[in-house]
């Protein structure tokens, strides 16, 4: 175990470069320079731990859309050794109380917006305090009325900083412990690929709820003593107008696929100004191809990677050198880490082979919150099984080709959507498409593709299936089509296949569909 210290990044720039820009919330207007930021989670830290009695080790519960308070809270737990618990604002009562119940936080704070489930949370419970963001909240006065904090506690790298729950698309939700060097970790092995500086004038989009929103890259961008946009709530239409507009400077980006699309399909799109931006950041989901394509026409290399929230989240990135050329991968194992691509039988697969991707190194995550059991199936010798399909080539670039669970298998052959997605994406009428494999008495199991068409445009299941013969196996190409107005997606923006499978999966294809 470390013993290495944490070092409180926030107050080191509140010495460094006070006057600097930290956090700009845009939903407020806020903006808070280092200095500013510093004393206002000082005395936040202060009042959690005297007047809400907070001690080392207790968890501090989140539920807000986002704002710069939510990064306020999560310093102040590092300051007095809490524990930041960020919570899905999307979820329902039922789903809350599971996640509130399995890690007991001392404290629940909240927003106006969702005040009225967070309340019935906290009471169903036993939380024993609340705090209400907002100028006019609890969350304001307590620091106003408190004083800074005298002494941090110490911590160090091995100790936990914030538990992170996953979407529990199998099932109950598992608590991610992440620990303060995971963080740590994330922010050395982004910084590089990412070209992370204290020039950085980062527009977070995506829910800091979520690893993706905090760590790709808002806290790498605050460790390295840049500044954070904070939007409340993504907007493709105001995200092109903010990038665009040289007074707020914004040169680094971060968005899951559909992010990326949704501002490819905005009017303003065409006449956005990206010459800014340094780094246009995509992971959480395979990224179709056409879509990297109609961002390289405007000028941006967008910068696939892979991680995920039990590793803090950097695992693999792409160097924008390599974007056009590797279109598709999701590049080569950050510094600090290590990969390896392992056969079902737990040997190393060659070069081109299919396998799953187990992952090692200080990024990772110790375990699970209360799960021994998810614990002991998740690691081998410290290895992490991510549960991701995966292939590297010649040159050493990997390829990230689907979940496990979403592989489906149609006559003895495996079929992995993500691939025949992409293929989708290739139709100018396609808004956005996924593929499930639904059950089939002849084959077992058979492709449909759910899709949501562009407005003004059309489109037929015969002018999909022409498409898919035409640039794909047989067997790949999906023998159902329903059309819907749009596909269900998470908090963060990534198709929820769960949902599709149990509308869906009742359908099955029968034995006379062309095969």
């Amino acid at each position: 175990m470390s013993s290495v210290r944490y070092y409180d990044w926030v107050a080191h720039f509140g010495r460094r470069t006070p006057d600097k820009i930290a956090v700009h919330d845009l939903a407020s207007e806020r903006r808070l320079s280092y200095a500013q930021f510093d004393a206002r989670i000082s005395r936040l830290a202060a009042h959690l731990r005297d007047q809400l009695g907070v001690t080392r080790g207790e968890r501090v519960a989140v539920l807000a859309l986002n704002t710069s308070d939510t990064l306020e809270v999560q310093f102040a737990c590092f300051r007095i050794g809490a524990v930041f618990l960020p919570l899905n604002t999307r979820l329902t009562v039922p789903e809350l109380q599971f996640i509130v119940g399995d890690s007991s936080p001392k404290v629940m704070i909240h927003d106006d917006d969702l005040a009225e489930v967070a309340l019935t949370v906290a009471k169903l419970c036993g939380v024993a305090s609340a705090l209400r963001f907002g100028a006019s909240g609890s969350y304001e006065a307590a620091i106003a009325a408190a004083a800074p904090l005298d002494r941090a506690e110490i911590v160090t790298l091995d100790d936990i900083s914030t538990i992170m729950y996953t979407s529990g698309t199998t099932g109950r939700p598992k608590g991610a412990i992440i620990t303060h060097g995971m963080t740590f970790w994330n922010c050395v092995n982004l910084g590089g690929p990412a070209y992370i500086s204290p020039s950085s004038v980062l527009l977070t989009v995506l829910p800091l709820f979520h690893t993706g929103g905090l760590n790709c890259y808002t806290n790498p961008v605050l460790h390295a003593g840049g500044t954070a946009l904070i939007m409340r709530a993504f907007d493709p239409g105001l995200a092109l107008q903010l990038i665009s507009d040289p007074s707020y400077g914004i040169n680094q980006f971060f968005g899951v696929p559909s992010i990326y699309q949704f501002m490819a399909q905005h009017p303003a799109f065409a006449t956005s100004d990206f010459s800014r931006l340094v780094i246009g950041g995509v992971g959480g989901a395979p990224m179709p191809v056409p879509v990297l394509k109609v961002w390289e026409e405007r000028g941006v290399a967008l910068q696939q990677g892979y991680g995920m929230t039990e590793t803090s989240p950097a695992v693999l990135t792409l160097d924008k050198e390599d974007a056009a050329r590797k279109a598709g991968s999701s590049g080569k194992p950050v510094l600090h880490t290590e990969v390896r691509i392992v056969r079902p039988d737990g040997t190393d697969a060659d070069v081109g082979e299919l396998g799953e991707l187990w992952v090692r190194g200080p990024n990772v995550t110790p375990g699970y919150w209360n799960r021994p059991d998810a614990n002991a199936s998740s690691f081998t010798d410290g290895w992490l099984h991510t549960g991701d399909a995966t292939r590297v080539d010649a040159d050493g670039f990997y390829y990230i080709v689907d979940r496990w669970k979403d592989m489906y298998i149609s006559g003895g052959e495996n079929v992995y959507p993500a691939e025949v997605e992409s293929v989708l994406h290739q139709l100018t009428a396609v808004a956005e498409a996924a593929i499930i494999g639904v059950p089939n008495e002849q084959w077992g199991e058979v492709g449909m593709a759910i899709v949501a068409v562009k407005p003004g445009h059309t489109l037929t299941p015969a002018e999909i299936h022409a498409h898919c013969t035409a640039n794909l196996a047989r067997f790949k190409c999906p023998k159902l089509i329903e059309f819907v107005d749009a596909l269900p997606r998470n908090a963060t923006g990534k198709i929820h296949k769960p949902t599709l499978r149990e509308r869906f999966n009742a359908v099955k294809a029968t034995d006379k569909v062309a095969s």
